[in-house]
C-alpha cells in the first residue's frame, strides 16, 4: 500500500514527481532497498521562492523493507539548499510484538536551519506548516490505497520464507541479480570488516537501532543523575516539549530540568506547560533576566538592610536560603528603593538559586532542582502590613510563581506571632497550591522540638539567632534610616528606568497620540528590522517615508508633541500639517497587533531619507448595520482603559552589505506561537516580512 504513493500521489497535491535513483534486492528476496529523488512543490510565498531561486525543492527518500523481520524503514533528508538547511525524517512501519494483526507506525523529524537569505524563521513556520499537514494526512492516504487494494481483491500478502537451499554444489542455482549494485554501506560496518550480506542481514534487526533512529528517549544514567525519577510518559512529555522548543522558539533553549519545572507545575499538561514556558521565556528575554546576575548590583541599602542570604544546605542537598522577615525594615526598604529594586533583589536571588542547584547536583551525585527556604518571623507587626508593602510582596511573589515554578522544595516558617495569620489571610491566595503544600509552620518555640528544624537541616549548620552553633551571615536587617527615603517621583522615575533597562525601549499609545521612531537612511536597500511585544491594548503598526526630516518633538512633556508616563515615553514625529501622499508616504500596508502579541519583521528600503516607525491606537469600527455596540466592542473597552496601549519595542538597521540574500522582502505573515502551523496571508504590494506570536 505504501509502495502505491510513487512516482507521485494525488492525495499530495505538492509531491510533483519522483525518479528512482538506487535499487537492490537480496538474493533471497528478503531485502528490498529502494532510493528515490522526490520533485515537491512547496506551498511557499511567491516571493520567497522568488528570493531563493528555485521553483520545486528535492528530497532524496531511501525505503528500506525487510520481508524477514517485517519491518519497513524510511529516510528522507533535504537536497535542496542542503548546505543551509538540513531536514531529516525517519518514519517505521513494524509488527506490534504482541499482535501480529497490528501494524505499529512511528514518525520523527528534524529540523535545522544555518542560514536562508536572513528570513530563518518564516523558513521554520513554512515547514512546520507542510509537516504538521503531512503528519493529519498521512493516516488517511495508507487507509485510501489500502482500501484500493481490497477493491481489487488484494486482502492478503503471504509472508515471506526462505528459499530451498541448493543440494549439491553441482546443482544448477540461478539467483535473481540486483537490479542495480548501487547501496548505500555505513562507514563503521566497513571499517569493521563486515560484508554487504551481513550488512543488510543485521542492519534491520529490531534489536539493533537503524542508522538515523531519531534519539527518542534518555540516557537513563543521565535521568538519574540529573533530572530524577521520570515515568515513561513523564519522560515522552519532556521530549516533545523540548522539541517543540527547538523548532519553534528563536533564542536561549532552556536546559531540561527547567522546562521539566513547568511540566511539573501543570501535571505533565503539555499545553499548559508550554503556555506558561513561552510566556516566561517572552519575559526573560524581555527584561534581559539571563544577565542578571552579571550585570546588576544591588543597592547599598540592600547590602545593609534586606535581611536575608544563602546559609550552607539542607539534609536533602538543596541550597538553604535564610530569611529574617520579622527583622527587616520592609516599609524603609520600599520608601528608600521603590517596587522595581526590590523585584530585581528578588529575580537575582532566584537566579542565584538556580546556580546554586546545578552546583549541588555535581556535588551531591544527585538531581537538585530546587532550594529550602527558612523564614523567621520573630520580630513581625503591623508594621510589616503597611498596605504597599504587602502590595510589592504581592507582585513579587506573582512574578516568582509565574517565572520559577517547582524551585522551591520546602519553606520552613518559624516563630509565627499572632499577627502572622493576618498576613498568611493576605497572601496565601496568591501562592500556588502546589506551593501551600511545602509550607511548614511553627509557632514560638515548636521548632526545637520533635518534627521541627532538626528534620530537615543538620545540627551543625542551624543558625546562633535561632538556638544553633553555626554563625550566619546574613544581615540583621534594622529600621532604614529616613534620610535615605526618597521622593514619590524620584521612585517613579527609577522605576521606569528599571523597568526599560533592557534592549528594548517602552513605549506608551494614546488615542490620538502615537508613539514614533525615526530612522535616518542614507544608502538605499538597507534592511530596518523590529521585535516588539503588545502589552497593554491593541495598535495599528505602521511604516512611512519621508524626503524630508520631521521638527524634533517638543521639550515639554504637557505638550502635543511628547508625552512621559509611568508606563513609558510617547513621542510624535509626524507634524499635523503634514499631508499624507505629499509630505510623506506609506511604504507598508497597516498591521493591525492586538494585545499579548509579539511581532517581528523586517522592510527593505528603496529609497534614502527618513522612515518612521509608528504605533498607533486602534479603535474598533463600529457596526455597520445596527446602533448597539458590539460585544467585542464593548470588551475592548474594558481592557483598554483610559484608552491607553503599551509596546516595548527594538529596532534595528543593517546595511545593506551585511544583508543576506536578495533585496526584496517577504509578504506579510501571520503566525501562533503556540501552534504548529499558521496561515500566511500575502499582498502583492507588500515589501516586509512580520511574523506575530500569540
Amino acid at each position: 500500500a505504501y509502495e502505491r504513493r510513487f512516482p507521485t500521489c494525488p492525495l499530495i497535491p505538492m509531491f510533483v514527481a519522483s525518479d528512482t535513483v538506487n535499487e537492490y534486492k537480496s538474493e533471497d528476496e528478503a531485502i528490498h532497498v529502494i532510493e528515490r529523488r522526490c520533485k515537491l512543490d512547496i506551498d511557499a510565498p511567491r516571493l520567497l521562492k522568488k528570493i531563493a531561486g528555485v521553483d520545486y525543492v528535492y528530497f532524496v527518500q531511501k525505503n528500506s523493507l525487510n520481508r524477514r523481520e517485517r519491518t519497513l524503514h524510511i529516510e528522507a533528508y533535504n537536497e535542496t539548499f542542503s548546505n543551509r538547511v538540513i531536514i531529516n525524517e525517519h518514519c517505521s512501519y513494524t509488527v506490534h510484538p504482541d499482535n501480529e494483526d497490528w501494524t505499529c507506525f512511528e514518525q520523527s523529524a528534524s529540523l535545522d536551519i544555518k542560514s536562508f537569505f536572513g528570513f530563518e524563521s518564516t523558513v521554520e513556520k513554512i515547514a512546520m506548516k507542510q509537516y504538521t499537514s503531512n503528519i493529519k494526512k498521512g493516516k488517511e492516504i495508507i487507509e485510501y490505497y489500502l482500501k484500493q487494494l481490497e477493491e481489487e481483491g488484494i486482502t492478503f500478502v503471504p509472508r515471506w520464507t526462505p528459499p530451498v537451499a541448493c543440494k549439491s554444489e553441482s546443482s544448477t542455482c540461478h539467483p535473481r541479480r540486483p537490479v542495480s549494485p548501487a547501496i548505500n554501506i555505513p562507514e563503521s560496518a566497513t571499517k569493521e570488516g563486515l560484508s554487504s550480506k551481513e550488512i543488510l542481514n543485521t542492519s534491520s534487526s529490531p534489536s539493533e537501532p537503524t542508522a538515523g533512529t531519531p534519539d527518542d528517549k534518555l540516557d537513563a544514567d543521565y535521568i538519574k543523575r540529573y533530572l530524577g525519577d521520570l515515568t515513561p510518559m513523564q519522560e515522552s512529555c519532556l521530549i516533545r516539549l523540548r522539541q517543540w522548543l527547538q523548532e519553534t522558539h528563536k533564542g536561549k533553549i532552556p536546559k531540561d530540568e527547567h522546562i521539566l519545572r513547568f511540566l511539573r507545575a501543570r501535571d505533565f499538561n503539555i499545553d499548559k506547560a508550554r503556555e506558561i514556558l513561552c510566556q516566561s521565556l517572552t519575559w526573560r528575554k524581555q527584561h534581559q533576566v539571563d544577565f542578571i546576575l552579571d550585570t546588576w548590583n544591588p543597592p547599598q541599602v540592600l547590602q545593609d538592610y534586606y535581611a536575608g542570604g544563602w546559609h550552607h544546605h539542607d539534609k536533602d542537598g538543596r541550597p538553604l536560603y535564610v530569611l529574617r522577615l520579622g527583622q527587616m525594615d520592609t516599609k524603609g526598604l520600599v520608601r528608600a528603593l521603590g517596587e522595581e529594586a526590590l523585584l530585581r533583589y528578588v529575580l537575582s536571588i532566584n537566579e542565584e538559586g538556580l546556580r546554586r542547584c546545578e552546583e549541588n547536583t555535581k556535588v551531591f551525585g544527585r538531581p537538585i532542582s530546587s532550594w529550602t527556604c527558612l523564614v523567621d518571623l520573630e520580630g513581625l507587626n503591623m508594621r510589616h502590613l503597611w498596605r504597599p508593602g504587602v502590595k510589592a510582596l504581592l507582585r513579587i511573589i506573582e512574578v516568582v510563581e509565574a517565572n520559577y515554578p517547582e524551585t522551591l522544595g520546602r519553606l520552613l516558617i518559624l516563630r509565627a506571632p499572632r499577627v502572622f495569620p493576618v498576613l498568611w489571610t493576605l497572601v496565601s491566595p496568591f501562592i500556588d497550591d502546589n506551593t501551600r503544600k511545602k509550607f511548614l509552620i511553627y509557632a514560638g518555640n515548636d521548632y526545637q522540638g520533635p518534627g521541627g528544624l532538626l528534620d530537615y537541616i543538620d545540627k551543625e549548620i542551624i543558625p546562633d539567632f535561632l538556638g544553633g552553633e553555626c554563625m550566619c551571615e546574613v544581615p540583621e536587617g534594622g529600621l532604614v534610616p529616613k534620610s535615605l527615603y526618597r521622593t514619590a517621583e524620584e521612585l517613579e522615575n527609577e522605576d521606569i528606568k528599571l523597568w526599560t533597562e533592557t534592549i528594548y525601549q517602552s513605549a506608551s499609545v494614546f488615542k490620538g497620540a502615537p508613539h514614533e521612531v525615526l530612522i535616518q537612511i542614507v544608502d538605499a536597500s538597507s534592511v530596518i528590522t523590529w521585535d516588539f511585544d503588545v502589552c497593554k491594548g491593541d495598535i495599528v503598526f505602521n511604516i512611512f517615508h519621508s524626503k524630508r526630516a520631521p521638527q524634533p518633538p517638543k521639550k515639554d512633556s504637557l505638550g502635543a508633541h511628547s508625552i512621559t508616563s509611568p508606563g513609558g515615553n510617547n513621542v510624535q514625529l509626524i507634524d499635523k500639517v503634514w499631508q499624507l501622499g505629499r509630505d510623506y508616504s506609506m511604504v507598508e500596508s497597516p498591521l493591525i497587533c492586538k494585545e499579548g502579541e509579539s511581532v517581528q519583521g523586517s522592510h527593505v528600503t528603496r529609497w534614502p531619507g527618513f522612515y518612521i516607525l509608528q504605533w498607533k491606537f486602534h479603535s474598533m469600527p463600529a457596526c455597520a448595520t445596527t446602533n448597539l455596540p458590539r460585544v467585542d466592542d464593548v470588551l475592548a473597552s474594558l481592557q483598554v482603559s483610559s484608552h491607553k496601549c503599551k509596546v516595548m519595542y527594538y529596532t534595528e538597521v543593517i546595511g545593506s552589505e551585511d544583508f543576506r540574500g536578495s533585496m526584496t522582502s517577504l509578504e506579510s505573515s501571520h503566525s501562533g506561537f503556540s501552534q504548529l502551523s499558521a496561515a500566511t496571508t500575502s499582498s502583492s504590494q507588500s515589501h516586509s516580512s512580520s511574523m506575530i506570536s500569540r
